[in-house]
């Protein structure tokens, strides 16, 4: 293809080596090319004699240059925000089908996330399973699955639990884990149990050191039960035995994990999977990760239960970064299931994170590469690359001025609003008014409407407004809590 790249002159030379040879550069009389209008390009097209396939504007531009395109017989696409990115979207071009108003970069951002999806679903579709719960496929070369739990569920109303489990679902649990307490009743467990299977779609699991309320769950109709030892092993393992119900198996202090493993097989139990048992950082997590090793070594075909949730809960840290090592150490592990509940709030998204990790992983080992570049990722405050600079830091206009914050604040006579966040799930900031209520999914389109209802007349609280809608907006996309007038 013949393809024309449009831009300013500030990032010419940037365009130039993001190109190089694979396209042609058209300088602009301007010095951002984000401020290029169809008329200008008419103009300027005037004077080149090629005839070009593509012509590609940068993705800041907002002007219509469809009637432009009309009468030069030539495609006129939004390329990439950012001119570095050109290496990369040039590779596409006469493959992807670009847009008059999506910029190439999000476009193709989009396209290779739905590839590695696309490519994530064949691989799990042509997986082969050491067995399954439901429809789910654990073990074998199938990825790893999310067992999300659901803490102290019996305590839980009705409505609660009901809407936890959805939110469960919907984050990408592939199993849901009921943890019933040590003090908890038959009669409250059996009803816990009864109202999850109502409303459940994916595969169940009970928790509990109650031998009976393990047994009502069987009869009720889970499909997994955590986590049985040489001790509650004799207590209910014939009975469960009879069922086609999956018991997670741990190790405890009379008889080590392959041992209750092979217990468990004697009693008739098929549906085994091996917990090593994940500690704490701090409390022997290295131990334990040798003991994972150890049973894999010696056991290469038994499901491995990995319990992320013992290292999340327990350390003061961003889950995100910590769930993607996880992850990376379970897929080495060869695990089977990926536990988590997400109990503190420094854990909110755990499962969600988990389960993107787990596509990352298989793709990576797919791949035979590291988990990087794989269309899927959980890059979600630093980034992967930054943006190059135009000009030098010492370039100066005008008079240089020394900012200095204005003490004190006058009352807006219109009067004052007070923001805050109704459901952080579902990202809706709140701006109260005197007058108003007004709702909106992010700080431009609360601010923009604030401004169109005349409920604004200082420029300080416009400044003001503009920073705290911000702030809600970022503690929703970051699924953190937020108080008007605190620090973010």
């Amino acid at each position: 293809m013949k393809i024309l790249i449009v831009t300013g002159r500030l990032f010419e030379p940037i365009v130039r080596r993001s190109v190089s040879d694979r396209a042609d550069v058209l300088v602009m009389d301007v010095d951002v090319a984000a401020f290029i209008t169809p008329v200008m390009l008419r103009h300027k097209l005037k004077g080149v004699d090629k005839s070009y396939d593509l012509i590609l504007i940068s993705g800041l531009i907002s002007a219509d240059f469809s009637n432009l395109e009309e009468e030069i017989k030539t495609e006129i696409r939004l390329g990439p925000k950012h001119a570095y990115d050109l290496t990369f979207v040039l590779q596409f071009a006469g493959e992807v089908e670009f847009s008059r108003t999506i910029p190439a970069c999000e476009i193709l951002k989009s396209k290779k996330l739905q590839n590695a999806i696309r490519e994530f679903e064949e691989l799990e579709k042509k997986a082969k399973a050491s067995f399954l719960l439901k429809n789910v496929k654990i073990g074998g070369t199938s990825s790893m699955k999310v067992l999300g739990e659901i803490v102290n569920a019996e305590s839980m109303k009705k409505e609660a639990l009901i809407k936890k489990i959805e939110y469960f679902t919907e984050s990408g649990s592939d199993i849901i884990d009921l943890g019933i307490g040590l003090d908890s009743t038959v009669k409250d467990g059996k009803k816990t149990v009864k109202t999850a299977l109502e409303v459940s779609k994916v595969p169940l699991s009970i928790d509990t050191h109650n031998p009976e309320l393990m047994l009502t769950g069987v009869e009720l109709g889970v499909e997994m039960v955590l986590s049985l030892n040489s001790g509650s092993l004799k207590t209910v393992g014939k009975e469960i035995s009879g069922s086609d119900v999956a018991v997670v198996i741990v190790p405890d202090a009379k008889k080590t994990l392959l041992e209750n493993i092979e217990f468990a097989k004697n009693l008739g139990i098929e549906k085994i999977i091996a917990d090593p048992v994940l500690s704490p950082i701090g409390h022997g997590s290295m131990k334990s990760l040798v003991d994972y090793y150890t049973f894999r070594s010696c056991d290469k075909t038994t499901p491995l239960f990995f319990g992320t949730g013992n290292i999340t809960e327990l350390i003061d840290s961003d889950s995100i970064g910590v769930n993607a090592v996880l992850s990376g150490l379970a897929m080495e592990l060869d695990a089977s299931i990926l536990f988590t509940p997400e109990h503190s709030d420094k854990t909110l998204g755990s499962i969600k994170e988990l389960k993107t990790a787990s596509r990352m992983m298989q793709l990576a080992k797919k791949r035979k590469s590291a988990p990087k570049d794989v269309g899927i990722d959980l890059l979600v405050i630093k980034e992967k690359r930054r943006r190059l600079k135009v000009e030098p830091e010492a370039n100066y206009s005008g008079k240089i001025v020394q900012a200095m914050e204005k003490k004190g604040w006058k009352r807006d006579p219109l009067g004052c609003f007070i923001i805050d966040i109704i459901d952080t799930n579902d990202g809706t900031i709140r701006a109260r008014h005197k007058d108003f209520t007004i709702l909106g999914k992010g700080a431009k389109e609360v601010f923009d409407t604030i401004v169109d209802l005349g409920l604004i007349s200082q420029v300080g609280h416009a400044g003001y407004l503009g920073e705290e809608l911000m702030q809600a907006e970022l503690a929703i996309k970051y699924k953190r809590s937020y108080v008007q007038d605190d620090d973010f």
